[in-house]
This record gives C-alpha cells, sequence and structure tokens, in this order.
C-alpha cells in the first residue's frame, strides 16, 4: 500500500472554513471524503479533489473516507472501481481503513424514504420520464404538480413497497419527493427520489429492483459516515437546498455542510466523463489509459510523476469561481518534476548512419557518460563508441543555413561524450535522399574537448550502431488542436498529429533492456517512459513531454488544424 505523501499546508477559503470551524470547537475531528462515481475512469479533475480532500484530512485532525456512490448499476462495473482505487492511491494518498459505498446504505435510505412517504413528504409518480421533464417548468415558469402529488400515504406505500418487490417494469414509475413545484430553484421541484431498474449491481446483485438518485443517496450517505464538511464542485451549488432539506426532514445521525469549490478547467482538454467515453468507445483512442487521454490512467501510463500533479495542484489553488487554466502550467510543472528526478539516456528517434572513416575497423571502446548533471550521486555509465554510429536526421543539413551550426559537409562538431568528428562525404538513394555519412574523427579530443583549444558550436547525441537497440517511439501531443475544443462537436476539433510513431529508432541496449517504468530523459529530445506494450526485442516507448514546449508554436502556424 503506498505510504501518504507529507501534507503540504495551503491557505485557502475551504481551509479557512475549517480553521474557524476548529476554532469555535465544532468539531474534534475534520472527516471529509472523496465520491466518485465508479462509472468511468478518473481525471485530473479529480486529482484536484481528491488532493483537496485528502489534503485537508492530513493538514487538520481527521480523516478522508473513499467512498463509492455506486447508485447506478447500468453504468458501474468492478474495473472502474478497481482503477480508481489504483488512481488515488497512485496520487500519494491513502484512506487506510475508510472505504466505503452508497451500496452499503441501501436498507437505511430505503427506511428513510418510506419515512418521508409516511411524513407526507414523498409520492409515486406514475407519469413517464418526458411528462416529468415536462411539468418541471423553466427557469421562468413554475412547474405543474403530477395528477398522483396527492396519493394517500397508504397508497404511495403499498405502491413503493411493490416498486421494491421488482413488480413493475422499468420506468413505470418512481418515487418523487413533495417539495415545491413552484421553487426559484428547479432543484426542489419535487425531484426523483428512486427509480425502477432491473439491472445488476456490482456489489447488491440482483437484491434490488429500485435505486435511489444520486442526490438522495450523497447527503444522506454523508451523514451517515459523519461527514463534516462535504466538498463538491460549482456545479452542485444549486443542489445544496436540496442537499439540506433530506437532511433537515429525515432522521440522520449527523448533519454535514456542503461546500463548493472551483472546477479544474484546462485549455486543449475536455474533461467531460461523456466526452471521455465517447472517446474511449468511438475508437478515437486505445483505451481510458491511452497517453492523450487527460485521465490519471493515462498520465500515470505517459509517465507523468504524481509529484507534478501535486504541484501542479498546489499551484493553482482552490477558488470559488470557475477559471481555465493553461495546460502549459501542468506541462511546466512535469518538466520540472522530471528534470529533478529523470536519469539522461541517449536515444536517436530518426537515425542518419554515420562512418567514421579513419576509426579503426572492428574497434570499439567504452566513454563513461554521467547519469544526471546535478546529481553526482546518480553516478555514470558506459557507452560504447565505434566506427558506424547513428545521429539525427534533422542534426545534419547539406545546404546549411547560415545560423546551422550541427553537422553538414566540412563543418565539425562534438559527439556528446566522445570527439570531434567532421563530415567529409554524403551517400544518397535512388531518390537523392541521405542515407549515409562519411566523418572523420579526431583522436585528440576523447571526451569532448580539443587539446589546442579550439571550438566548436554544437554538441550532438549519438548512438553505437551495434551496440544500440532498435525500439519504437510514440509521439505524443495534446489530443485537441483548439484551446477551447467544443464539447458538443468534440470530434471537429480532434488534433489529427496527436500520436507520431516512429518505427526506426534507436536506444541504448541498457533502456532496452531494463524493465524500469520510470521516466528518463532522452539528451536533446524530451522525457520518455517504457510502455506497457513492449514486448521482448521491441521495446516502446512514449514520449511524456518534450523538454520545450512546440505545441504552441505549431498551433499559432496553423500546423495542428485540419
Amino acid at each position: 500500500m503506498t505510504e501518504p505523501v507529507a501534507a503540504e499546508v495551503g491557505r485557502d477559503f475551504i481551509r479557512d472554513i475549517i480553521q474557524a470551524d476548529l476554532d469555535q470547537g465544532k468539531y474534534r475531528e475534520i472527516v471529509t471524503r472523496f465520491p466518485p462515481e465508479p462509472n468511468g475512469y478518473l481525471h485530473i479533475g479529480h486529482a484536484k479533489a481528491i488532493a483537496l480532500n485528502f489534503g485537508i484530512a492530513q493538514e487538520f485532525p481527521g480523516r478522508c473516507h473513499l467512498r463509492f456512490d455506486d447508485t447506478n448499476p447500468v453504468k458501474e462495473e468492478q474495473e472502474y472501481i478497481d482503477s480508481i482505487q489504483a488512481d488515488v492511491r497512485w496520487l500519494g494518498f491513502d484512506w487506510g481503513k475508510n472505504l466505503f459505498f452508497a451500496s452499503d446504505y441501501f436498507d437505511r435510505l430505503y427506511e428513510w424514504a418510506e419515512q418521508l412517504i409516511r411524513d407526507g413528504l414523498a409520492y409515486v409518480d406514475d407519469q413517464t420520464q418526458e411528462e416529468i421533464r415536462t411539468s418541471r417548468g423553466t427557469l421562468t415558469e413554475p412547474g405543474k404538480n403530477s395528477p398522483f402529488r396527492d396519493r394517500s400515504v397508504e397508497e404511495n406505500l403499498d405502491l413503493f413497497r411493490r416498486m421494491k418487490a421488482g413488480e413493475f417494469p422499468n420506468g413505470a414509475r418512481v418515487l418523487r419527493a413533495k417539495i415545491d413545484m413552484a421553487a426559484g430553484n428547479i432543484n426542489l421541484r419535487d425531484p426523483v427520489l428512486y427509480r425502477i431498474l432491473h439491472a445488476h449491481h456490482p456489489r447488491t446483485g440482483t437484491k434490488w429492483h429500485i435505486y435511489p438518485s444520486y442526490d438522495y443517496a450523497h447527503g444522506q450517505s454523508d451523514a451517515i459516515e459523519g461527514i463534516t464538511h462535504s466538498i463538491c464542485t460549482l456545479e452542485f451549488e444549486d443542489h445544496r437546498p436540496l442537499y439540506d432539506w433530506f437532511i433537515e426532514k429525515l432522521p440522520v445521525p449527523s448533519q454535514p455542510h456542503q461546500y463548493e469549490f472551483a472546477r479544474l478547467n484546462l485549455t486543449y482538454t475536455l474533461l467531460s466523463k461523456r466526452v471521455l467515453t465517447q472517446l474511449v468507445r468511438d475508437g478515437h483512442v486505445a483505451g481510458w489509459d491511452d497517453p492523450r487521454m487527460p485521465t490519471m490512467a493515462g498520465m500515470r501510463r505517459r509517465g507523468v510523476p504524481p509529484a507534478a500533479l501535486r504541484e501542479f495542484v498546489k499551484r493553482i489553488g482552490v477558488a470559488k469561481a470557475n477559471s481555465v487554466v493553461d495546460v502549459g502550467m501542468l506541462e511546466f510543472c512535469i518538466r520540472e518534476e522530471l528534470n529533478r528526478t529523470s536519469q539522461r539516456r541517449m536515444g536517436v528517434l530518426r537515425p542518419l548512419k554515420v562512418v567514421i572513416e579513419n576509426y579503426p575497423e572492428g574497434q570499439t571502446e567504452e566513454l563513461e557518460a554521467i547519469n544526471h548533471p546535478d546529481d553526482p550521486n546518480a553516478g555514470t555509465r558506459k557507452i560504447t563508441f565505434g566506427r558506424e554510429l547513428y545521429i539525427e536526421q534533422d542534426d545534419f543539413m547539406e545546404n546549411p543555413p547560415k545560423k546551422f551550426f550541427r553537422l553538414s559537409p566540412g563543418n565539425e562538431v562534438r559527439l556528446r561524450y566522445a570527439y570531434f568528428v567532421k563530415c567529409t562525404g554524403v551517400i544518397k538513394n535512388d531518390k537523392g535522399e541521405v542515407v549515409e555519412l562519411r566523418c572523420t574523427y579526431d583522436p585528440a579530443t576523447k571526451g569532448g574537448n580539443a587539446p589546442d583549444g579550439r571550438k566548436v558550436k554544437a554538441t550532438m547525441h549519438w548512438l553505437p550502431a551495434a551496440a544500440s537497440v532498435p525500439a519504437e517511439i510514440r509521439i505524443y501531443n495534446q489530443l485537441f488542436s483548439n484551446p477551447s475544443p467544443d464539447a458538443s462537436n468534440f470530434a471537429a476539433d480532434l488534433n489529427p498529429n496527436s500520436l507520431e510513431i516512429l518505427s526506426d529508432a534507436r536506444i541504448e541496449a541498457s533502456v532496452a533492456e531494463s524493465n524500469s517504468t520510470e521516466p528518463m530523459q532522452f539528451e536533446r529530445q524530451g522525457y520518455f517512459v517504457r510502455d506497457k506494450d513492449s514486448i521482448p526485442g521491441k521495446p516502446v516507448f512514449s514520449r511524456t513531454i518534450g523538454l520545450r514546449d512546440t505545441f504552441a508554436k505549431e498551433v499559432a502556424k496553423g500546423v495542428m488544424h485540419t
């Protein structure tokens, strides 16, 4: 089990409220909860909620529950329950013994629903879903009472018990709260408490034929668990009067209070669960953990460090007003963390062969390379140097412009950790494409320094032809090319260049042989991580992020738009 991360105390309006409640002696212990619905994978927006709720439990005397609000068996699966627990632990938090499910409380919720009926505060409605929707009214017009609103307590109890027994088909009847069809807040216009649903539940099986609504189950679950501060996002602000109505009318063991904060919105990103589900179902991505997805599973597979997400959430803070955060801030946090923690290796993504003609055939030597320039304790490693090498295609130009300082005919450059080399010849194929370079090296420049003091303007990475390993490299960019993608027509904003697969890349042999899932920096290229699609003899590496942001420049040029 993952060790909890150390609390990082910050100040925001929710923490100020909690501190004031403690100062006034309202609570001995603060109890929060993270209450996901198990109908999909968690995304980066949930990371903000997780860090807030679990962070508060660490910073103040308290605990945080992980509770699954599993009230809709049609959309819920064990796969999602398992993935959510894995994501919370990966982010660095743990609920200990405090794992709960709304389904744990189904019996008590049912008893309380009967109590509402006996108190004249709930009734069984035979209207269709469409009739109920139409009769609710609008923001400017009141709703209309259901023709079944004045049923007797006895009739309502009888019908509700028969609903529970499975006597009626799906959609035939619902149980509604009797509040006020003329209320200014539409959520108070006789909301649905139970609907008939003959479906197998992941935890309760076929025991139940009726299931509580989210609004009904959520607040009562909070009360049963003794939650002191029910923290949710702003879209639930209009639901708070209903949350409070249930707490007031029912014999709940505690009275939690709901507080709302601004949800996370990112440029070039959609966090709608509907959109994410459709991306998966329509095959726009390879699954919930596709590295282009803003899910935590996708980010984990892409090599994003959980510490970077925690730092990002800390930097954006907790506010009352919705806003959009530039994705560049997230990328900065990722680069900052990876630069600090990732060991350096060399990878050539688009290889161009180089033959050093004055290097003896059949000879090789071991050169020393550092693993991290800012961490002496990271040590060094050996790289084999020989007559035949690979460099990046982009590091050579046959007819370079004035400010191109890398390899070109007659120009001298430094090979990282190795020697000065000079291009003396170019070999092309039948199409006129450069396929091989002929070079010479200066044996006196071993280690990359010239004893005569001459300087070169470029240092290039490279790999030995014989002692490197072929690999597939996957280059990921933003999934959407529009900074504000349209959720109603998201397919139109998909970035056609969100994934580029390089099948002929080369990497250091030690990288290929290692099964480490820790990200590393391929020098001058970016940060990469071994992908789960790797098989023996065919390693696959995904780019977590580049060394600098080139995406915004490409968008500005129109490269990313269809």
